[in-house]
């Protein structure tokens, strides 16, 4: 959020990279921090690029940057890894299973 609030015009990608984390993590926190009413999405109208964004803190973001948010995007980054996983085995059981059939 801080990287938000220094630079609202950041793209998802720009934050990746200056975070180190993927650009889907990235993508999953922040719809979590729209939902909770913590950062508004701006869409540039006027530009040329329609894909720009701002990413504004409210008021209750502000303040919840200050308390909570570092417990909030732990566990959203281990809800996002925790899918992953699911996601992983769930293919290496089908592919298991494909082999299986073929033998």
């Amino acid at each position: 959020m801080r990287a938000i609030e220094q630079t609202p015009e950041v793209s998802q990608r720009a934050l990746s990279e200056q975070l180190g984390i993927s650009v889907g993590l990235i993508n999953y926190c922040l719809r979590g921090l729209v939902e909770k009413g913590h950062v508004k999405v701006r869409n540039f109208r006027a530009s040329p690029n329609k894909l720009g964004y701002a990413y504004v803190l409210t008021p209750e973001g502000i303040s919840a940057r200050i308390s909570l948010t570092g417990r909030y995007l732990k566990r959203r980054m281990q809800e996002y890894e925790a899918l992953h996983e699911e996601i992983a085995a769930l293919t290496d059981e089908e592919v298991r299973e494909s082999d299986w059939g073929s033998s």
